[in-house]
């Protein structure tokens, strides 16, 4: 896998990349904006780790000249815990977000993770670009959901949500599994992101419409089926 590191703090990215040489990775480093963001348009990265903080252009201007072309998976850097920082980030297009200082071990967890995510999600288009089931449309080219013709305008992680329980339809899928397929989380059962998420996704795709497609199967998970209408809960 090549990975390019955009990190102006030279013994970090030093660092960084004699620690993901030896965990299998191919590493490139810049030390500044503008060349970091040469490189990642002409080196056919991988993954991407950029430092929010840079000289010549920060980080979140070279992740808005990536995200006008590009759908890399982006892990960020910074020095900044404040929330909004980081939200500006993910909103921006950033994948992951990690504040300094943080452990190595950290680092590579992330980098594997969306890996394994972006594999999945390229396979998923290999396979298939368009997905429906009765009047629910998918595009993944596009990002773009319709029912019934009409816009759902959804959020990234409820496309994502969609996209899965679509390419499995018929299929039970458990909140465990959700999570982590499409939020990278071990399920906690404190933590009710899953069910948030569906409750949102279903008020968007299901509550305009006569017929429900996205039904709970209690004590198992979730499954997006079409229904005979005297069967549907």
């Amino acid at each position: 896998m090549k990975v390019l590191v955009i990190e102006d703090e030279k013994k970090l990215a030093s660092y960084l990349q004699k620690g993901l040489n030896s965990e299998g990775f191919v590493v490139d480093v810049a030390h500044n904006g503008i060349d970091g963001l040469h490189l990642a348009t002409e080196g056919h990265y991988e993954l991407i780790i950029l430092d929010g903080m840079l000289p010549d252009l920060d980080g979140l201007g070279v992740l808005a000249a990536l995200r006008q072309t590009m759908n890399i998976p982006v892990l960020m850097l910074t020095a900044r815990s404040m929330v909004e920082d980081r939200v500006k980030g993910l909103q921006a297009g950033a994948d992951d977000y990690l504040t300094k200082p943080f452990a190595f071990s950290e680092l590579v967890a992330r980098v594997h993770a969306l890996a394994r995510r972006a594999k999945g999600q390229a396979g998923a288009v290999a396979e298939s670009s368009h997905l429906s089931l009765a009047d629910l449309e998918l595009d993944a080219v596009k990002r773009h959901a319709k029912r019934a013709g009409q816009d759902l305008r959804l959020t990234a992680k409820e496309f994502s949500l969609l996209w899965l329980l679509l390419r499995r339809k018929g299929e039970v899928l458990s909140r465990t599994e959700l999570a982590e397929l499409v939020w990278d989380m071990h399920f906690d059962s404190e933590t009710n992101v899953v069910d948030v998420a569906v409750r949102r996704l279903r008020s968007k795709m299901d509550e305009p419409f006569d017929q429900p497609l996205l039904h709970t199967v209690r004590g198992m998970g979730y499954v997006l089926e079409q229904r005979q209408v005297e069967q549907a809960l």
